[in-house]
């Protein structure tokens, strides 16, 4: 008898309880109330999970970017980062190329990196924040990890492709 699978059973079997564990302690279920919302003449407010950007990064507020007049949806993820970003909205900045792969621009002050991870991989269409040098860093073509990069929040399809040529970028809440 060969005591290797077992060994390897060994060790899957609690990663498995723990998953089934902590799985069957959660509850994602809105709490339950008296009265319905429309009963008390309100909207009630949505228990389904933020959305997700292509990148996978939950967002948490929809905003507009318009490059030379052209309006991109955009949303930002619900990190300290980006909701100190979003507090300086409406902006309106001049955009410089960076290695032919990303537009930069100067904020008006340093944000909140409270939590932050140390740097990040940024993705095409991202909006990220580069600490060291207190700028807005916008993606048009792939680039490599960052120390000091935060990523904010990700452009719809086809920003990317105006922003290649933009001079000028508006950011501002979406109504």
């Amino acid at each position: 008898m060969n005591p290797a699978p077992f060994r390897a059973l060994a060790r899957v079997v609690p990663a498995a309880a723990l998953l089934l564990v902590m799985t069957a302690c959660t509850d994602d279920s809105p709490p339950s109330s008296a009265a319905s919302s429309s009963e008390l003449g309100s909207p009630q407010a949505s228990t389904a999970p933020a959305a997700t950007t292509p990148t996978g990064r939950t967002s948490a507020m929809n905003i507009r970017l318009i490059l030379d007049g052209h309006r991109i949806a955009a949303t930002l993820n619900d990190s300290p980062t980006a909701r100190d970003f979003a507090a300086q909205l409406p902006l309106t900045l001049s955009l410089s190329d960076l290695n032919q792969a990303e537009k930069v621009a100067d904020l008006p002050r340093k944000l909140s990196t409270s939590g932050a991870p140390e740097g990040a991989d940024p993705e095409v269409g991202d909006l990220a924040y580069y600490a060291p040098w207190n700028q807005l860093a916008t993606y048009y073509r792939d680039a490599p990890y960052a120390t000091g990069l935060v990523i904010l929040g990700h452009m719809a399809d086809g920003g990317a492709e105006r922003l290649a040529t933009a001079d000028e970028i508006t950011i501002e809440a979406a109504r």
